[in-house]
C-alpha cells in the first residue's frame, strides 16, 4: 500500500496491535519450540464427538442452520444448564449460538453498549477485551486483581462504578491467572451491577476446569441479576476442539434479541454439523467432566514442579489451565524480553504478562504458561526450561 495508506485505515483499530498469544505460537512453530503460550491442546478430542461430527457431515447437515442456532444444540444447552446448574433456561428466546466465545463476547458487547458508556475490566485481562471495548467506543475501566491471591479490593471496585458504567466483564475462571470467583465476590459485583444499573457480562469457558474443591457459579445463575446477566460459553475448551468455533451466548430475552441481529449481520451462523457434535458433547456422562478435573490437575502438577524448579514463582491456579509465572525470583524484571529469548533459546514458548495489562509495565514481572498439553509435553518443557533458564 502507498505511503498515505493510514488514511484508507479506521481510527478505531490505531492502538490495535497483533495478539502477542498468537504471535508467539508462529515464534514457536519458527524455532521448533514446544509452545505453551496458545491455549490449544495437543492432545485429541473425545472419540465419541468427532463420531458425531463425522455422522453430521455423512448425513449431510452441511447447508446453514438457523442463524442463532439449530435447535438440537440450543436445547442440549438448556439441558445442560438445567443439569450441572439447575437453572431453566429458554432455549428459542434465550440462547443464542455463535462462532465460539470470541464472538459471542463481542457480539455481546456490540448489541449492548454505546460510544462513550464505560465498560469494568479485572486486570490482568484476557487480551481481546480491551479491543472488544474499543471496537464500541466504549471507556474502558480497568480494576485490579492484586497477587498472591488475586482478590479485588471492593472500595477499588465501587470506585469503578458511574452513571455511565454499562457493563463489567468477568472471566470466571480467570484468564490468565486461575481465579475462581467466590460466591460472596459474585454477590459483591452483582450488587453493584444493580446498584449502577449495569450487565455483567461473564465468559465462563473453563467452567469445568477447576481444582481443590473450587465451584464455580454461572453470573446467570444469581437470581437477583438475571435480567442484567450475559454469559458467555463455548465447547472449545471442556471438549479440546478449539478450532471449532461453537460457542453461545445466555440472556434474558430482550438483551438476546439485540445479540442475535449483531451475530446474524457478523457471522450469520455457526457452522451446522459442529452445531450437531456440540450437542452430543454437551450430553457426555458425567465421568467426562470428573476425568477432565482430575487429569487437568495431574497436568497442573506437573507443570507447577518444573516452573518452581526452574526457579520461577508462582501460586497454583483454581481454574483454567494457565499459570501466570512470576520470574523476579530469577533476577528478571522484563517478561517480554525473556519470552523471545526462551522461545530462540530455550526451546519454550511462553506469554509476557504485558499483554494481559494495559501499561505493559504492570506486567513485566510475570509471564503466562499453559498446560492443556500432554504429559509428555509438559515434562520435556520442564526440562527444556530447567536447562535453558540457567543459561539465559
Amino acid at each position: 500500500m502507498s505511503r498515505n495508506a493510514d488514511r484508507f485505515l479506521a481510527s478505531r483499530t490505531a492502538g490495535f496491535t497483533e495478539s502477542v498469544i498468537r504471535e508467539m505460537t508462529r515464534l514457536a512453530l519458527r524455532h521448533g519450540a514446544v509452545n505453551l503460550a496458545q491455549g490449544f491442546p495437543d492432545f485429541p478430542a473425545p472419540e465419541e464427538v468427532k463420531q458425531a461430527a463425522m455422522e453430521a457431515i455423512a448425513a449431510d447437515i452441511n447447508q446453514y442452520a438457523v442463524t442463532w442456532g439449530a435447535a438440537p444444540l440450543r436445547n442440549a444447552i438448556a439441558d445442560y444448564y438445567r443439569r450441572f446448574y439447575g437453572m431453566e433456561v429458554d432455549p428459542d428466546a434465550e440462547i443464542t449460538v455463535v462462532c465460539g466465545s470470541t464472538e459471542g463476547m463481542i457480539a455481546s458487547l456490540l448489541a449492548t453498549v454505546n460510544p462513550g458508556e464505560e465498560v469494568i475490566l479485572f486486570e490482568p485481562f484476557y487480551e481481546n477485551y480491551g479491543p472488544d471495548a474499543e471496537l464500541c467506543g466504549a471507556v474502558r475501566r480497568p480494576v485490579p486483581l492484586r497477587p498472591p491471591d488475586w482478590t479485588f479490593d471492593l472500595e477499588e471496585l465501587r470506585a469503578a462504578f458511574s452513571p455511565k458504567t454499562k457493563a463489567i466483564i468477568i472471566n470466571n475462571p480467570h484468564n490468565p491467572t486461575g481465579k475462581v470467583f467466590t460466591v460472596d465476590e459474585l454477590m459483591q459485583i452483582s450488587g453493584l451491577c444493580l446498584e449502577f444499573g449495569a450487565l455483567c457480562i461473564s465468559d465462563e469457558i473453563y467452567e469445568h476446569i477447576i481444582y481443590d474443591g473450587a465451584t464455580h457459579v454461572p453470573a446467570a445463575a444469581l437470581p437477583w441479576i438475571r435480567d442484567r446477566a450475559i454469559v458467555v460459553n463455548s465447547v472449545s475448551k471442556t471438549f479440546s476442539v478449539t478450532g471449532w468455533r461453537v460457542g453461545w451466548v445466555i440472556a434474558p430475552p430482550g438483551i438476546t434479541a439485540s445479540i442475535r441481529k449483531v451475530h446474524d449481520f457478523l457471522t450469520v451462523g455457526a457452522p451446522a454439523p459442529l452445531q450437531q457434535a456440540a450437542a452430543a458433547a454437551l450430553r457426555l456422562p458425567d465421568e467426562y467432566f470428573h476425568g477432565l478435573k482430575s487429569a487437568y490437575a495431574k497436568r497442573r502438577a506437573i507443570l507447577s514442579a518444573a516452573l518452581l524448579e526452574a526457579g520461577l514463582a508462582l501460586r497454583p491456579p483454581e481454574g483454567a489451565y494457565y499459570i501466570l509465572a512470576d520470574i523476579r525470583p530469577l533476577g528478571l524484571g522484563d517478561g517480554d524480553a525473556l519470552c523471545r529469548r526462551m522461545v530462540e533459546e530455550a526451546g519454550v514458548a511462553a506469554v509476557p504478562g504485558s499483554s494481559f495489562f494495559r501499561e505493559s509495565s504492570a506486567g513485566a514481572a510475570w509471564i503466562r504458561f499453559c498446560f492443556c498439553k500432554k504429559y509428555e509435553t509438559l515434562e520435556e518443557a520442564g526440562r527444556l526450561l530447567k536447562e535453558g533458564l540457567r543459561r539465559l
